[in-house]
């Protein structure tokens, strides 16, 4: 509590079993009330809301705190109680054991070790340790930056939306220029792995557990495999397809139950995903080809040391393997190994293949354009390969930062020509954002900013998307209408 009209409630909600670690405050300060929740430690997310006179303003808040009180929120002093902890995956990198090194066309340091990345038809993305995340072209020139409030722990592409799971439990949309936070993870998922389908949320964490949520940020299901340490989440319409210590695990969809289990040689590192296969990459130096529909092993690919990513060509036609010991392979479809060369810095860490090229990111923080051409790879093999482009950045490189507030998104007068309006809804408890143009369907709901939502408050998008499910995404710039 401090003088004057300003007065502040902080309020802690901190389980022993690990179901809660967060916190609430709410300050009022004549007619206006201000809400930050989130996990205790962090700075959570921020909603500001104006009421018409001083009374109003203090009996919502008395309202907000009540309701939280019930719930078994106490008060605290911020500061004072630890925030939980989280795991950052610990890994080792010695030198490549390959008599060559890949064929290098271009390098890019983001600084930290990296984890993330995604490449599409016109960009590749890596996201690092740091929270940084970096856009670039195919050819390695440096686009974009956005910086986020901590480390990426992986990219995930929903269609041509890019979302990165980050360490202090939020997965934050970067389709557009202003990052904002589409999910907020429980407090007590210590965050391993993500993927998305067609709008849920799959999460993978350190107990071995796998946890669901939908497009609106709601928790849906959530089952315990028989393993701890998940590195492997993949989702399709059939599955989601959970890798831990003891395998790999399909559950249905809709959260109905396991469908089948296929112990592994080794505890699951990494996974990726075809549409009738998905492969495990293992801590026993293996790479592991499951059918989608049985569980069954159809293929095992041999490397010499801990398989920390691995990738595929479309249809499985080459499979790729990164190991600890900084060497990536490639292998045919039935197992035979083709090639294995040193990368040049560092362990692959994650990978992603396209267009004769394979993009690695490493335990040195490095984007990793190499040519995985067979003249390429021939040529390297017998010793010839490119001279490797360091990429630098831009010196007016522009940097993108997530909005925590509605003031700090741009505002315009009226909606221009060609973009849509949308308006923050009340429905129930939940602040929800429906379409105000013409065109679309009211009553979905539009996955939207929490931090910069305020009731009845309207924003101008670029475009709309329908998503399967019954709910519409943003494209492009958000701007609040004046």
């Amino acid at each position: 509590m401090s003088g004057g009209s300003v007065s502040t409630t902080y309020l802690e909600l901190s389980q022993d079993d690990g179901t809660a670690h967060k916190f609430y405050e709410v300050t009022v300060n004549a007619s206006m009330v201000t809400v930050r929740y989130g996990r205790i430690g962090a700075s959570g997310q921020t909603q500001v809301t104006s009421f018409p006179s001083a009374d109003k303003a203090r009996a919502a808040a008395a309202k907000k705190v009540g309701e939280k009180v019930r719930k078994g929120y106490a008060p605290a002093v911020p500061g004072q109680r630890a925030p939980r902890a989280v795991t950052r995956r610990q890994v080792t990198s010695a030198p490549s054991t390959a008599r060559a090194v890949a064929p290098v066309l271009w390098r890019f340091g983001t600084g930290s070790a990296a984890f993330g990345i995604h490449v599409d038809d016109e960009h590749c993305w890596v996201g690092n340790q740091a929270g940084d995340v970096y856009t670039l072209g195919h050819d390695g020139r440096v686009l974009a930056r956005f910086n986020l409030p901590d480390g990426v722990k992986c990219l995930v592409a929903d269609d041509f939306w890019i979302y990165a799971g980050c360490d202090d439990g939020k997965v934050y949309d970067l389709s557009s220029k202003l990052p904002f936070a589409a999910y907020d993870i429980a407090a007590d998922v210590d965050i391993f792995w993500l993927d998305i389908h067609e709008g849920v949320l799959d999460v993978s964490d350190r107990d071995g557990k796998l946890t669901v949520i939908d497009h609106e940020d709601e928790h849906q299901w959530s089952r315990r495999s028989q393993g701890e340490h998940a590195w492997m989440v993949r989702a399709d319409d059939r599955a989601v397809y959970h890798g831990h210590q003891r395998g790999v695990t399909a559950y249905a969809p809709d959260g109905g139950g396991e469908l089948w289990h296929t112990p592994t040689r080794g505890g699951v590192l990494f996974g990726w995903q075809e549409d009738d296969t998905v492969y495990a990459g293992t801590a026993h130096r293996v790479v592991q080809r499951l059918s989608k529909a049985s569980g069954a092993i159809e293929a095992t690919y041999a490397c010499d040391g801990a398989v920390y990513s691995c990738a595929t060509s479309p249809g499985g036609r080459f499979v790729f393997a990164g190991d600890a010991a900084s060497s990536v392979y490639c292998f045919d479809q039935d197992g035979t190994r083709l090639w294995k060369l040193g990368t040049g810095g560092g362990s692959a860490l994650s990978m992603q293949y396209r267009d004769e090229r394979l993009y690695l990111v490493t335990t040195d923080g490095s984007l990793v354009c190499v040519d995985a051409s067979e003249a390429a790879v021939s040529a390297a093999q017998q010793g010839t390969v490119p001279v490797a482009r360091d990429v630098k950045l831009a010196e007016a490189l522009p940097a993108y930062a997530p909005a925590t507030t509605a003031s700090a998104v741009s505002a315009v007068s009226q909606a221009p020509a060609g973009s849509i309006v949308v308006q923050c809804v009340q429905d129930s408890a939940r602040l929800r954002v429906h379409v105000v143009s013409e065109g679309y369907d009211s009553s979905w709901n539009v996955q939207f900013p929490r931090a910069i939502r305020e009731p009845g408050a309207r924003y101008v998008v670029d475009a709309l998307h329908p998503a399967a499910g019954g709910f519409y995404r943003v494209r492009g710039d958000i701007r609040r209408l004046l």
